[in-house]
């Protein structure tokens, strides 16, 4: 007989999850327990080459306060039902807002949304699951606050606890999100709520000011893991400096990826450039800016290279294209761009592209909004160039070296173009790493395309492994594949955490690989 739900948590009965759903409806009110297809919808939609049914989950909750979360891990507790939270409820390319494994229920905490406080001296922030950046920077321009965010490309729709608890990064000066995070409030597994750093100490007022407390320091163990629940996030905002001047360096060929890292990797290990570099290839500039594949080619398969030459002189953009930015007094802006400047000369190679000369043109302007901690979805075009819907983020790390660079070009696109994909991709230049973020984007509705884009991120994985790169993230569809990558001590200490903290397995079991 056909259940009444979409989906059932494995190993619980149609009759025990009955009851659990009456629990939920007690403790949190019938409205904020959904169950049939259409509410859940919002949480079914991925963009993996993986069945939507993998990922189908039982039923929704929401929470609106950290009474509500307890309340939901004690009945999950009770029913050994496993429970998926969620923030700002995206995710797009890493697995949107389904569930890990298919009949897990899904917490929404887009409902606890308080901008707790922020202090405009210090500089800092505490914040509740559901704030979205596009919230947070509302809040500080109606209050004329001379602070500046970071966030990822999603911006607008993004929040800062679920990006951070993720790992994601931004474009500021303060890109490295986690680094930025300073005390954390976490529900665990039963129901024990935990602060981190100096939060656990009555009376104390430097909870959002120093990071480390005293002991072994536990903020990271709950990020990119199911340990806990964060219903609160303190962390660091940069003071609005008096001058912002982004600019863009145009290179024409592709083989220039081995001296522009080079030359850049000097000026942010200097904090010359003090913001994450991107560069970006010529199909994610001209996705941003509107352009489809359609408008060039209709022929399946990868796009060649005389079609890319062709949208580059169209479009006037570059083999790569380099964003950077200058934050500080004007003495100091001045003195870093005749360095930048003369470090471009003396390369020979490169054109500069100021704010100026650019003007309000994309995908300039949008970078520079990323830049200086302004909300846009002008990236979103990304997902127009093939169209259908299927997109996977692939993500490894390296040392921020040109050879680097060269190599794993090399290597992705030739993977990529072998199984009639394109290369989407852009290198953004860390402190000393380097991340290669690339957009495997593909037509979703056709069956043989998504066959085709599964072997083609199946392979992906396995060849940059096989060369001694691993992923720093991923969509939910392969985390147990890039758990692997990181050896069997790392994950035998992982499931020990986990039998510690979650004796039931009711939080998130499989996120990052980890299971009892």
């Amino acid at each position: 007989m056909k259940s009444k739900y979409q989906a059932l948590p494995k190993g619980v009965s149609e009759n025990r999850f009955d009851a659990a759903i009456k629990k939920f409806q007690a403790a949190l009110g019938a409205d904020q327990v959904l169950t049939s297809a259409d509410h859940l919808r919002p949480y079914t939609k991925v963009m993996m080459s993986v069945p939507d049914a993998r990922h189908q989950p039982s039923a929704v909750v929401t929470a609106t306060s950290v009474e509500q979360v307890q309340a939901v891990v004690k009945i999950c507790n009770e029913y050994k039902i496993p429970v998926w939270t969620i923030s700002t409820g995206r995710n797009f390319g890493y697995g949107s807002a389904a569930p890990v494994e298919r009949g897990q229920i899904v917490l929404d905490l887009k409902k606890m949304n308080k901008i707790i406080h922020i202090d405009p001296e210090l500089c800092t922030a505490l914040v509740e699951p559901g704030v979205t950046y596009q919230m947070l920077y509302d809040y500080i321009e109606e209050n004329k606050l001379p602070l500046m965010l970071s966030f990822s490309a999603p911006s607008a729709i993004a929040g800062p606890v679920g990006n951070t608890m993720d790992r994601g990064v931004g474009y500021t000066p303060y890109g490295e999100h986690f680094l930025m995070q300073c005390g954390m409030e976490v529900v665990l597994a039963n129901g024990d709520v935990l602060r981190t750093g100096m939060g656990g100490v009555k009376g104390d007022k430097a909870w959002q000011v120093f990071k480390w407390g005293y002991g072994p320091t536990l903020d990271g163990m709950f990020t990119q893991s199911n340990y806990g629940i964060c219903t609160k996030m303190g962390f660091w905002l940069m003071p609005k400096p008096p001058v912002f001047k982004p600019f863009e360096i145009k290179f024409d060929n592709e083989a220039d990826i081995n001296e522009i890292v080079e030359m850049l990797r000097p000026l942010r290990i200097a904090n010359i450039i003090p913001n994450a570099v991107v560069i970006a290839g010529t199909l994610w500039e001209a996705a941003t800016c509107g352009v489809r594949r359609s408008d060039y080619i209709t022929e399946p398969g990868a796009t060649p290279d005389s079609v890319l030459a062709q949208i580059r002189k169209d479009k006037h953009l570059g083999a790569w294209n380099v964003y950077c930015a200058l934050y500080g007094s004007p003495e100091q802006v001045e003195v870093n761009w005749k360095i930048v400047t003369e470090t471009i000369k003396r390369a020979g190679k490169g054109r500069i592209v100021t704010q100026e000369e650019a003007g309000d043109t994309q995908p300039f302007k949008y970078r520079a909004q990323l830049m200086s901690g302004v909300p846009n979805l002008q990236e979103f075009g990304l997902y127009n160039w093939r169209g259908g819907g299927g997109s996977m983020w692939f993500a490894p790390v390296s040392q921020a070296r040109g050879s680097e660079c060269d190599k794993q070009y090399a290597l992705a696109k030739k993977i990529l173009n072998k199984h009639g994909l394109d290369y989407v991709g852009e290198f953004i230049v860390g402190w000393r790493d380097m991340h290669h973020v690339i957009d495997v984007l593909y037509d979703r509705s056709s069956e043989e395309e998504t066959q085709r884009a599964n072997a083609c991120f199946n392979e992906l994985l396995d060849e940059f492994e096989k060369e001694g790169y691993a992923v720093y993230r991923v969509n939910t569809a392969f985390q147990e594949r890039v758990a692997n990558s990181y050896g069997p001590v790392k994950r035998s200490v992982e499931r020990k955490i986990k039998r510690a903290l979650d004796p039931n397995g009711i939080l998130a079991p499989g996120k990052s690989g980890i299971n009892i």
